[in-house]
Order: structure tokens, then C-alpha cells, then sequence
């Protein structure tokens, strides 16, 4: 399955008739590789299956089905399951992933910490790295970034040269909202001359793939949770800054300049004549609530863990959940206008916990909206959590190397 081929980041998804949920191949001469990435595509959406169910599920022959397995077990890609004996006919032999059959990593480079994951072919977490801090420091990111990757290949020994990239998922702008964070212009302005993914990709000969951090995240609930099952749906992520991303037909969309679902940039209210409005990242990251923890004489990082609901923390957290609650309510109010949306998905870095209460209290302020004219769309919880960004990049060189679709992601 080694190649040249990179994809382009957006991937489809319907649990009926899309494309990447029904693998389809061809048994026409010269297909073969499509045809490879097609079985693989298959067993890794529907799990477990022998060769006949196979070749319904991906409208090839048997035969081509059979010829393709066995060149899978061969590269390592897939193993047999112990056989099934059914009440006639010969026993099937269920046909699954090999974990060790490829690795990627994901790198996540946020505002306040870095996540570095090693994925297995199953989409586990085999190694992982953080790093936490107040803003990050390039020479200190880069160091650990090159550390990490070093230790990584030492772990994998012999099945280095399963890794098949890197992908990483930062802000496209990590040194702006300077004056919301308090920070000075010479520490915000390190990263403006920086292109990660060439400082990273001049650590390694393995391909590097970059994308936003939000829109990675999206990608990781696009693939791997509720997105599967969901067509059109904006992405809304609460992290330092809330951020987000948006999913229209199945695809990760980008915009012209990849910042569509940069719902963090929405206005709250009406320009006034001196001053803009206050966008929705001044009322809803988690940036407001660690500011006033700090104004408490209270841990900031707590906004990350579970210590939020806990008393003395809870009393603050009960304060940001309503503002936040309230301005979450109004961007699904306007987005749900433009867009016709079929669903919300919202996550967060922060603890499980703390998003049932977010979502509820979402739930309660859209209620206060009129929607008269349109329909209300549901708001589901993310099953990913605060790994979204690192695992979504860790998908951009796994697909791109295994998924026949050659338009997965979005660049």
C-alpha cells in the first residue's frame, strides 16, 4: 500500500447511501490499489466481517475480495478471527485491522498545553506526550516535538517503518487575541513567523500534514464519532478559545480561506458607532473561566479538569456556564438561519462533566430564541473530548494513505 499518494483533508459520511460509509470498488483491470483501500475502508467502518460480506458490502466479486485479502494478510494489514460455524456451509472467518498494520502521529500545539498521541491502525492510542504551560514558547514546543519523535521510534523498533506521518492541528493564528490573553507583543508575535508544519517536517522524512486545530478536532468527530451518522452539523469546540468547524453534505468545509465554522469570530450584538460588538470567544472559552478562577485566588487549570463543578470552584464555573450557555445559543440560533443545520456537535477540553451541564444550559437558553420559520436543530455532546485536535491530526496521513477517497479532509 506504499505510495506516493497524499490526500486532500474532507471526508464524506452518510449511514445510507454515501460513498465512504458503502465502499464500492471496481473489478476492473487495474483497480487494484483503489480496490485495497476500498476492503480496508470497509472493515474499518463496519468492523469485523468474512470475505462474502465483504464483497456485498463493496459490490466486488468474491474472488477479487479473496485475491485482496490475501494480499493484506501479507502486508500485515489485516488478520483472521478464530473461524464462526454457522448451521450450514463451511465456517466463515471473520476478517479484521491488525493494530500494528500502520501507525501515525498527531500533534496538537494549543494555547495551553501540547499533545503529542502515537495511533495504532485501529485508531488507539499506543504513546502519548503533554506538556502544559501559561503560552507556548517555540523553542520549548519544538524541542519536545523533536525529543518525542526520537522516543517514539526507539518504542516502535521494528515497526518503525509502519509510521506512515505526522499530522498536526494548531490555531492558524497562535499569537492573536494578544490583548484578551494579556499578553506582550513580543511574546504574541514568535509565532508569526513560524511555519510549524515545516519546522516539524524538517525533524523527519516521514510526510507532515497541518490543519487548524478546530477543524482537525472536527475531523476526529467526523470519523471516528457522531459525525458518521450526521450530514450537515456545525462543529462547536471550547478550548482556550472556542472554535469550530462546519459539515455540509458529509464534507469537512473550508471556506476560502479555511475559517468556515470560526464561530469564536461571531459577533454577539449590534455595531455601535465606536466599537464593535464582543465576538463569542470573549463570552464562552475557557479563557473567561480561568480568568476568574484567577480573580478567586483559584487554580486556573481547573477550567480543564473535573475541580470545576467542586466547591470552590463551582460557584465561578455556575457564573461562566450561564454567559457561555446563553452566547453558544445565539451562534446556533444565527448559523441554523444560513444553514438549514441538521445538528450541533459540542465538545470541549474540558471534563465530561462539565459539558452535560454546558449542554444542558445550551439547551435551556436556545429555548429562549424564536424559531419561527426554521427548525431547531439538536445539540449533541462530542465523544472525543480534549484529545479531538491531536487524534483528528493523526487521521490526516492514516487516511491518506489507507482511505480510497482521495478528497478526505480538508486542507
Amino acid at each position: 500500500m506504499s505510495d506516493n499518494f497524499i490526500a486532500t483533508p474532507t471526508i464524506q459520511a452518510d449511514l445510507d447511501d454515501i460513498q465512504w460509509l458503502r465502499p464500492r470498488g471496481s473489478n476492473q483491470i487495474g483497480m487494484s490499489q483503489f480496490n485495497e483501500r476500498v476492503v480496508l475502508q470497509a472493515v474499518r467502518l463496519h468492523g469485523s466481517m468474512p470475505k462474502a460480506d465483504l464483497a456485498r458490502l463493496t459490490n466486488l466479486s468474491t474472488q477479487t475480495v479473496s485475491l485482496i485479502i490475501n494480499r493484506l494478510l501479507e502486508e500485515g494489514l489485516v488478520r483472521k478471527l478464530a473461524p464462526v460455524r454457522g448451521k450450514v456451509g463451511q465456517p466463515s472467518v471473520p476478517i479484521v485491522l491488525n493494530p500494528d498494520g500502520a501507525f501515525s502521529i498527531g500533534i496538537k500545539i494549543g494555547r495551553r498545553s501540547m499533545d503529542l498521541l502515537l495511533l495504532d491502525f485501529v485508531g488507539q492510542t499506543r504513546e502519548r506526550f503533554s506538556l502544559s504551560y501559561s503560552f507556548p514558547d517555540p523553542d520549548t514546543v519544538f524541542g519536545q516535538i523533536e525529543k518525542q519523535l526520537k522516543h517514539i521510534y526507539i518504542q516502535l523498533g521494528p515497526l518503525l517503518p509502519r509510521l506512515c506521518g505526522i499530522g498536526i492541528a494548531a490555531p492558524l493564528a497562535l499569537g492573536g487575541w494578544r490583548q484578551l490573553l494579556d499578553m506582550a507583543p513580543e511574546q504574541a508575535s514568535q509565532w508569526n513567523d513560524i511555519d510549524i508544519r515545516q519546522r516539524v517536517q524538517a525533524m523527519t522524512t516521514l510526510p507532515v500534514e497541518f490543519a487548524k486545530d478546530t477543524a482537525a478536532a472536527c475531523v476526529a468527530e467526523l470519523v471516528a464519532g457522531r459525525g458518521r451518522s450526521i450530514k450537515n452539523f456545525l462543529y462547536v469546540y471550547v478550548d482556550t478559545f472556542i472554535g469550530g468547524g462546519l459539515v455540509i453534505n458529509s464534507h469537512l468545509h473550508g471556506g476560502l480561506h479555511g475559517n468556515a465554522g470560526a464561530v469564536g469570530s461571531v459577533p454577539l450584538g449590534l455595531a455601535g458607532a465606536r466599537q464593535p460588538p464582543a465576538q463569542l470567544l470573549a463570552d464562552a472559552s475557557l479563557f473567561n473561566l480561568e480568568q476568574l478562577f484567577s480573580l478567586a485566588g483559584l487554580d486556573p487549570a481547573a477550567a480543564h479538569d473535573g475541580r470545576a463543578l467542586r466547591p470552590p470552584f463551582a460557584t465561578h464555573t455556575a457564573a461562566w456556564l450561564e454567559d457561555a450557555a446563553r452566547a453558544i445559543a445565539l451562534t446556533i440560533n444565527s448559523a441554523t438561519c444560513l444553514l438549514d443545520l441538521e445538528g450541533v456537535i459540542l465538545d470541549g477540553s474540558f471534563d465530561r462533566g462539565l459539558l452535560e451541564r454546558l449542554l444542558a444550559q445550551v439547551e435551556g437558553a436556545l429555548a429562549l430564541y424564536s424559531w419561527e420559520g426554521i427548525v431547531r436543530p439538536p445539540v449533541l455532546g462530542g465523544t472525543i473530548g480534549s484529545d479531538a485536535r491531536a487524534i483528528g491530526g493523526a487521521f490526516l496521513p492514516l487516511y491518506a494513505h489507507f482511505a480510497p477517497d482521495r478528497d478526505l479532509f480538508l486542507k
